[in-house]
């Protein structure tokens, strides 16, 4: 469920001493990208043309690099984003099992966000925590040995932080 009407308001000034620092430079495209992002959260559609009138680098070459690289988002993602490992270790190691009582829980699915827009779920290659497979990064914060029930019970707990945050 993507609204592209999310994608036409950005405020494109937040990007400007991005580009006045490195539109000129060789090979900075992959940075821009990446300081968009931390801006936004993800890179919109006017984000990118912005660059691209900024930099000369064509629309559908940024989009070429946004979508070969798994950092890039082109969609918003919820308060939470679930990365959930699906490496070799982690898919013998019962990731399966993670993702559906992931998707049973939040009721979304591998590229969704919740309507309440707090999770978002990305299935990722590897996590490099292969010691700790099962593993979901869930922002900054790695989980591993996971089963269902760890899994539902810290959805649940950040579930509950989230809205106490928004009561404060």
């Amino acid at each position: 469920m993507e609204c592209s009407c999310k994608n036409v308001h950005s405020d494109l000034s937040l990007l400007d001493t991005v580009l006045d620092t490195y539109a000129n430079v060789d090979g900075s495209l992959i940075t821009i990208l990446q300081k968009a992002q931390e801006i936004y959260g993800y890179l919109p559609q006017d984000v990118i043309r912005h660059i691209s009138e900024k930099t000369g680098v064509k629309p559908a070459k940024i989009m070429g690099v946004a979508t070969f690289y798994t950092q890039f988002r082109l969609k918003p993602v919820g308060k939470y984003l679930i990365m959930l490992c699906k490496g070799t270790a982690c898919h013998v190691n019962g990731s399966d099992l993670i993702e559906k009582t992931i998707t049973e829980t939040l009721g979304i699915h591998d590229g969704e966000t919740t309507e309440d827009g707090l999770f978002t779920l990305k299935n990722v290659a590897c996590l490099g925590c292969c010691s700790l497979s099962p593993v979901m990064m869930i922002n900054e914060e790695t989980y591993g040995s996971l089963t269902p029930d760890k899994a539902k019970k810290i959805l649940a707990e950040l579930t509950a932080q989230a809205k106490e945050g928004a009561n404060v």
